[in-house]
């Protein structure tokens, strides 16, 4: 946050954000799309080495000299394989499974890089980092925003220092944002973006950016009205032409197939397209990411080889099925143009004097 108070949200002609959308989907044409068209392109780094990023980063700033953020996943402890040896037999019987593994994502280069080679904004999902880690990224000018999920996430956030926070809702496509995922909160209701809105706002002092089933203007509109300062959106963008979501994912998106939770595909919990996989396996899919996300990789390929969507993980948000196949700067403006429309015709309702 700068000296004055403000961030970069406050500077945006439209107050939209991409959401990074790591395996894929993400590419630097989206990114500097979105980012041209007034809004603020982010890219994804997960999954991604340090020398991959680089090289991302590096595209991205050949398509656009104005301010983009950057995606990082916070990692998590590894899983004991005795956690997850029974569902790896599970999968094994029916499906090629190849080797689960832990990793880091990368993590201290990929931090080492975005100290070297500064972007506007650096976002986390899946955890806070530390102090003295945003501190790091605070002295070469990046602000640090962090992907929350309840109130308390939120104040760990803020005591870390970060300068903004995405809520995201129970709606949003891919993986859930919890900073531990837990098999014993299955039971518990995650909290709807509108319902996690009013909370932070009583909760925190700090600025927050709305994620989580928004694919309309009404819906910017919604969360605007809500208190958030903007609106993340992932899903509506998957079938941009700039975007490099899978044809099998891309062919899926659109039809009114419903959504599911699951941890079947990578051991952490993620909204998708319904399908058999899912219902053959969330039950007895295991907390263990990214140890499963490696495991049924290969399962996974095949089927996008072969044109499958019973065996892939197709993340989408609730409504996925309004998403358009618009260029991605020109959806930016049609969702600009909806949501203005959109606070103007509530502005415009009588509202009664009790």
């Amino acid at each position: 946050m700068s000296d004055t108070g403000t961030v970069i949200i406050d500077e945006l002609s439209v107050p939209i954000v991409l959401a990074p959308m790591a395996g894929g989907p993400s590419t630097p044409e989206l990114t500097a799309a979105v980012t041209a068209a007034g809004g603020l392109g982010v890219l994804a780094a997960g999954y991604l080495s340090a020398t991959e990023t680089a090289a991302r980063l590096a595209a991205t700033r050949a398509l656009t000299t104005a301010p983009f953020g950057i995606n990082l996943f916070t990692p998590g402890p590894p899983t004991p394989p005795a956690a997850f040896a029974d569902y790896l037999a599970e999968l094994g019987a029916k499906h090629e499974v190849g080797t689960p593994k832990y990793d880091t994502d990368d993590w201290d280069a990929k931090l080492d890089l975005l100290v070297a080679t500064p972007v506007a904004v650096v976002t986390f999902t899946f955890g806070c980092p530390t102090a003295a880690e945003v501190a790091r990224l605070h002295a070469v000018g990046s602000e640090v925003w962090v992907t929350i999920t309840s109130a308390a996430e939120a104040r760990i956030a803020a005591e870390a220092g970060a300068d903004v926070l995405i809520a995201q809702g129970a709606e949003a496509g891919g993986h859930r944002a919890t900073f531990v995922d837990r098999v014993a909160d299955d039971s518990t209701d995650p909290l709807g973006l509108l319902a996690l809105l009013q909370v932070l706002t009583l909760a925190v002092d700090l600025p927050i950016v709305a994620t989580g089933g928004i694919s309309t203007g009404a819906g910017i509109a919604a969360t605007l009205a809500a208190g958030a300062a903007a609106a993340q959106l992932g899903t509506a963008f998957l079938r941009c032409p700039e975007a490099g979501t899978n044809p099998v994912h891309r062919a899926a998106l659109g039809a009114a197939t419903p959504t599911m939770l699951t941890r079947a595909f990578t051991g952490r919990r993620a909204r998708g397209l319904r399908n058999r996989f899912m219902d053959e396996h969330s039950a007895t899919a295991p907390v263990a990411y990214p140890e499963i996300h490696y495991a049924t990789a290969p399962l996974r390929a095949a089927a996008r080889t072969a044109g499958n969507p019973e065996e892939v993980n197709l993340w989408a948000g609730q409504t996925h099925a309004l998403t358009s196949e618009l260029p991605a700067g020109e959806l930016v403006h049609v969702l600009a143009a909806d949501t203005k429309t959109a606070l103007k015709r509530a502005l415009s309702r009588r509202i009664q004097d009790c």
